[in-house]
């Protein structure tokens, strides 16, 4: 789970949720580089996935592990708390559905904090610190995306899913420039061990897209406990969206709009009444005010 600090854009620290099993959809998607962590000082860290090659170009996590072996015994003389976090940011690098081909680095801050407190013990043994491990190029936290032990978030507000409602009018409609506006039917949902959600959909049909798109039973995957709007079987949904990476992504930037049968609709007039100014037979919502992005993605 990911939330953004004060920074604009996409310059913002990312802030984790404790246990990040919602990554593990990442591992299961069809080309993801992502992968379970498996070198043994990174087990017990915040996150369960990570990516090859890491940051100080391993291409396997056997490689890596064999490189940070030799940091064992500074670890284990604890001379500082965020080392071991430092390394695994390092070495094995957190794997996101929005960094995939990007493995996010630690903050400089951390960096600096790690090397203050061991550099000095290192340096009786006639060693200095890593160039491997250099802290001047990882990015600040005010001016790039970052990872470091303050972004965890261990426990979220219970009201935190506030979906703030938009007008679906064509002025919105053309500012945002979809790539992709979907019909679909909801036909089941689950909710895996760290609230992350799957949603398999019935694509009736395609009102606008880059790409084809299969008019079948589709999986959409949110890494976000958060729903805007909270969907149910049987719904009627109209998803707008942009293609990343060759996948369809719904962010809190993109809209779903739940369909009123009270109204009568049928399939192709609610793109017609966005167009034509008519928001009143929908209603709309999009991701959380407060909370991390609701990222939906189409499986292929």
């Amino acid at each position: 789970k990911m939330m953004g600090s004060k920074g604009a854009g996409m310059m913002e620290t990312l802030a984790i949720l404790v246990g990040l099993c919602v990554l593990g959809t990442a591992a299961g998607l069809p080309g993801s580089p992502c992968e379970p962590v498996r070198i043994h000082m990174c087990r017990h860290m915040p996150w369960n996935i990570t990516r090859m090659p890491n940051h100080l170009h391993h291409s396997t996590q056997e490689n890596a592990i064999l490189a940070i072996e030799q940091y064992q015994e500074l670890v284990d003389v604890g001379c500082s708390p965020v080392l071991s976090f430092f390394l695994c940011a390092m070495y094995a690098p957190i794997c996101t559905v929005e960094f995939l081909h990007d493995p996010i680095k630690p903050c400089k801050s951390l960096c600096q904090r790690a090397r203050d407190g061991c550099e000095p013990i290192m340096k009786r043994y006639n060693h200095s610190w890593p160039e491997g491990l250099a802290c001047e190029d990882l990015p600040v936290y005010d001016r790039g995306v970052c990872i470091s032990p303050e972004a965890i978030v261990t426990d979220l507000p219970e009201d935190r899913c506030k979906c703030k409602k938009i007008k679906p009018t064509l002025a919105t409609y053309l500012t945002k420039n979809y790539s992709y506006v979907i019909h679909a039917k909801v036909k089941s949902q689950e909710r895996g061990s760290c609230n992350e959600i799957m949603t398999m959909v019935d694509v009736k049909d395609v009102l606008k897209s880059s790409a084809p798109v299969p008019r079948s039973l589709v999986p959409l995957y949110t890494n976000s406990s958060c729903q805007c709007p909270p969907l149910l079987p049987n719904q009627d949904v109209l998803i707008m969206c942009y293609e990343r990476r060759s996948r369809y992504v719904i962010t809190t930037q993109q809209t779903i709009i739940l369909f009123d049968k009270r109204h009568d609709r049928t399939l192709g007039h609610p793109l017609d009444d966005l167009e034509a100014g008519h928001p009143n037979s929908v209603s709309v919502q999009s991701s959380p005010v407060q909370s991390n992005p609701v990222q939906f993605q189409f499986i292929d």
